[in-house]
């Protein structure tokens, strides 16, 4: 059997994210019949058909579903191994445009752009802090090139690595500490404190709760708004309401130590993901920043005493 070249890989993978010949072209910049003979001949090479046309396109066979994850992560070794390489070269100079999540500084980002400077003193950074809403837009928009975000957020057009997940608790200084997991009935019943005011219910954790309330016909309407989470879990404890907070934020030494926290039945979690422009090139400086932040994110949750931030495949 002949070996699959990086060119058949790439073309099969835009085909199987177009569902068509002429999408993938257009992804790839090339044309429909290039990226179908380079299919074929990847198709002889396996000996298999990996595509089957209906009304609505191509449609993936068992073996093309097969190949997926192999060619996915051959392409990735290759691009990682050529960054790495380039690397050595450009980060003398160059500019690394990254988003990072509001709350950085509870997932060990804080001191990120310091570590990436004493590393690449050449390389100029622009980190931006603000909503993964506003994230995502950004990256659509080309103002960055990468960012770390909490799903769910409109991430049309964007690729999405999903790396750790953060549970998020109802904090409350009125119930009884041992009153059980909270349902979003109880969360709809009191007046309710909720933070990052400007996004609203663009939110990332306000979006799953409001998208549970309505399953069950519920509207959530909050009682107070501010911007900082660290001002909400300051009203919380002075018994103005009740909010949400992920269980980073909880384990501040500065979090109010008479707030007691509660988990949703069923239980909630914010994902945070790294996420960039679909099929878009990344500068090597940003390449290593994201790979620093990524880093950042995992090495904080590992040293968990659970593995509940592990996200279920």
């Amino acid at each position: 059997m002949d070996t699959a070249t990086l060119a058949q890989l790439r073309a099969f993978l835009a085909a199987a994210e177009a569902r068509s010949f002429t999408g993938a072209g257009r992804r790839l910049g090339t044309s429909q019949a290039a990226v179908s003979e380079h299919v074929g001949r990847l198709e002889e090479s396996l000996n298999a058909r990996l595509f089957v046309r209906d009304r609505s396109g191509l449609v993936l066979t068992a073996a093309a579903h097969e190949l997926l994850p192999h060619a996915r992560t051959a392409l990735d070794a290759v691009t990682a191994g050529t960054e790495s390489v380039r690397s050595l070269s450009s980060l003398q100079g160059g500019v690394s445009t990254f988003g990072v999540l509001r709350y950085a500084s509870y997932y060990d980002l804080s001191d990120l752009a310091l570590r990436f400077h004493q590393r690449y003193p050449a390389v100029r950074i622009r980190m931006v802090g603000i909503s993964s809403s506003l994230v995502a837009a950004s990256l659509r928009d080309g103002l960055i090139e990468g960012g770390l975000v909490v799903l769910p957020v409109d991430v049309e057009g964007l690729a999405v690595k999903a790396l750790a997940r953060d549970e998020v608790l109802f904090a409350s200084t009125a119930r009884e500490a041992d009153a059980g997991p909270v349902s979003i009935e109880e969360l709809a019943d009191g007046p309710l404190v909720l933070y990052d005011a400007h996004a609203g219910w663009m939110d990332p954790t306000r979006r799953q709760l409001q998208e549970r309330a309505l399953r069950q016909g519920i509207a959530l309407q909050a009682t107070i708004e501010v911007e900082l989470a660290e001002t909400a879990a300051r009203l919380v404890s002075a018994g103005a309401g009740s909010s949400v907070f992920a269980r980073a934020l909880t384990t501040s030494a500065a979090f109010p130590a008479n707030v007691r926290l509660f988990p949703f039945a069923p239980p909630l979690y914010d994902t945070i993901a790294l996420v960039t422009r679909l099929h878009a090139y990344l500068s090597p400086a940003t390449f290593r920043f994201a790979r620093m932040a990524e880093a950042a994110i995992l090495n904080t949750f590992r040293t968990r005493l659970d593995d509940s931030w592990r996200i279920p495949y």
